[in-house]
């Protein structure tokens, strides 16, 4: 009797570690979106001013500067990892096309507001980056943790979802972002 009684609470005491280490793992993932759209709200919050400091000088380049803040308020109605992942990548490419046409005007890349901008683009970059990458890291740990047993017994018994990736759908959004006024 001793014997199965110590069975039973050596299965009990595994069954809630294995919940609470998925547990874990599950908020783990939800801390690493939450950081991605942290990040992608900074880079939307600096849209404003990056398109007020380029407008006077790109007034033929209305329709990209249009996209921009049509992505920005897009962004607040996104829903799920797919959708965000998405306007980020038009997003993306909507900046590297005003960063592009800036090399045209002179005037423009030595203005100060100009300058400080592209440094804190750059900086936004650089953590939207690792932002992505942390997130994808707890997505396939959490991930495998879900799939592999015994936890996946627990994950089916408690209905833990597989989540998705943060991924780059097209092959022009795969080329990293270069803002570069400098040259």
């Amino acid at each position: 009797m001793i014997i199965v009684l110590v069975i039973l609470i050596v299965l009990v005491l595994a069954v809630v570690a294995l919940y609470n280490g998925l547990v874990q793992l599950r908020n783990k993932v939800k801390n690493a979106k939450s950081q991605i759209e942290v990040q992608l709200q900074r880079r939307f919050d600096l849209i404003p001013n990056l398109v007020e400091t380029v407008k006077g000088y790109m007034s033929h380049e209305e329709s990209t500067l249009s996209k921009v803040t049509e992505l920005r308020s897009a962004w607040s109605n996104a829903k799920g990892i797919s959708e965000m992942a998405d306007i980020d990548n038009q997003l993306s490419s909507a900046l590297k096309t005003i960063m592009a046409v800036a090399e045209n005007y002179p005037d423009l890349k030595a203005n100060q507001n100009f300058m400080q901008l592209q440094e804190e683009l750059n900086n936004t970059e650089n953590k939207i980056s690792f932002s992505r990458q942390f997130y994808n890291d707890a997505v396939t740990i959490y991930n495998t943790k879900i799939e592999t047993v015994p936890s996946n017994i627990i994950a089916g018994l408690f209905n833990f979802k597989a989540e998705d990736l943060f991924e780059v759908e097209n092959a022009e959004a795969r080329n990293n972002v270069k803002v570069d006024f400098n040259k």
